[in-house]
């Protein structure tokens, strides 16, 4: 049996290290470097050039997998002027460094998806070199590389804005409990990471509950193997208003959230998709929460439009002056006393008054039992009071006579 000693030095370097992704049509080139520490006989070294798709997930005990193929690539490698066996094989010597040059394009648009990692499934894309050696295991090395295919948010469909309403009635042991309303809409639906979305929504409460509205990005990971289909739902950034007591209602114009940093939306997969959603939900204690949810398309590219707070301006305009439209009915709020300085004297002030700091005591005001979210509901300020002692005083005792007992109570 014959030992032999592992390689010195097999890996892959890409021509461009500092490339952070591919998309369809690039050209993917580098090395395969080779260092020896003995005299080896080579019978050939490959390339290989792969991209897969791949699910895996148990029910139960049953194992749900899938594979897809997105990219198949194979090249035998040699070096220049290099002295070959009749049978193909060649030798490489100690003290030499061994550069075996490769190259490969990409497939066109269409036939590739972004790359994705995620619980239960991975699209990944790498660059594999296998050395196959007379009377030895082959042996190989390999490195990957992302891609990622541009989705642009500029077309018509991503331009238009989205809007949605539901309506739920609320009751208390069978009993009608009047019902809850939302009305949402956005300006589009493609973004990209760092925008702001600029929501325009209506919240109506003609129930006996006190209803928190609240506002949410979410994102949509979806596993199909083996005939199945497993989603996980992950909240990303939300917002939240204040509480809508009986009879009243609440406006958002303009309410802004940020998109964070996050991956594309994956589209062109049929074993995963990765969707964004916003969700707009009221929380009514004792009952479900009632949810709208605004399709969302997450894009590589910037929005050549303008910018959303610009738009979000324009449709609040809009909106104003179309006597049909919901919020139009809804005056803005008036601005606060405290921004009119010197205009008026004699109101109290209010600086005195303590404030709600994290080491003061806060008593629950309403319980805001959100399964997905980690809140403290809202609370009332009950700041602690240092009341001084009562002063002493004598009190006597009536049943005994007068002036032979008398009890100091302090």
């Amino acid at each position: 049996m014959v030992v032999m000693k592992k390689l010195k030095t097999f890996e892959v370097v890409f021509s461009d290290p500092s490339k952070a992704f591919y998309c369809s049509g690039d050209k993917v080139a580098g090395n395969v470097v080779v260092e020896v520490s003995e005299v080896t006989k080579v019978s050939v070294l490959k390339v290989l050039g792969v991209g897969c798709g791949k699910v895996e997930y148990a029910k139960g005990k049953q194992k749900c997998r899938e594979e897809i193929d997105y990219l198949k690539y194979e090249e035998v490698v040699h070096l220049d002027n290099q002295t070959r066996a009749p049978d193909g094989s060649f030798t490489l010597r100690p003290g030499n460094k061994y550069e075996f040059m490769f190259g490969f394009e990409l497939p066109a648009p269409g036939c590739l998806v972004s790359s994705y990692a995620g619980k239960f499934g991975y699209v990944r894309y790498y660059v594999r070199a296998v050395m196959e050696r007379p009377c030895a295991p082959p042996q190989h090395c390999e490195k990957s590389f992302e891609v990622e295919e541009p989705l642009d948010i500029n077309t018509p469909d991503l331009l238009a804005p989205v809007a949605a309403s539901k309506q739920k009635k609320v009751s208390c042991l069978f009993i009608p409990d009047g019902q809850v309303s939302i009305s949402a809409r956005i300006d589009r639906k493609g973004f990209c990471e760092g925008e702001e979305i600029s929501l325009n929504a209506k919240f109506e409460n003609s129930c006996s509950r006190i209803v928190v509205p609240k506002a949410a990005i979410v994102a949509k990971h979806s596993y199909q193997a083996g005939g199945r289909v497993k989603v996980l739902k992950q909240k990303l950034t939300s917002v939240r208003g204040n509480h809508i007591i009986s009879g009243m209602c609440d406006m958002w114009q303009g309410r802004t959230i940020r998109v964070p940093k996050l991956q594309p939306s994956l589209q062109g997969c049929d074993i995963i998709k990765v969707d964004y959603v916003l969700m707009v939900y009221v929380h009514i204690p004792g009952s479900d929460k009632m949810v709208v949810e605004l399709p969302l398309v997450i894009g590589t590219g910037p929005f050549g439009g303008f910018s959303s707070r610009s738009s979000s301006v324009s449709s609040q305009v809009s909106s104003l002056r179309a006597p049909s439209d919901s919020w139009a009915s809804f005056p803005s709020p008036p601005p606060s006393y405290a921004n009119i300085p010197g205009s008026y004297p004699n109101l109290p002030s209010y600086s005195n008054l303590p404030r709600l700091d994290g080491d003061i005591t806060r008593t629950p005001l309403l319980h805001d039992c959100d399964e997905d979210e980690d809140e403290d509901g809202l609370f009332m300020l009950a700041p602690p009071q240092a009341y001084p002692l009562p002063p002493p005083y004598s009190e006597v005792d009536e049943s005994v006579p007068s002036g032979q007992q008398v009890i100091q109570v302090f």
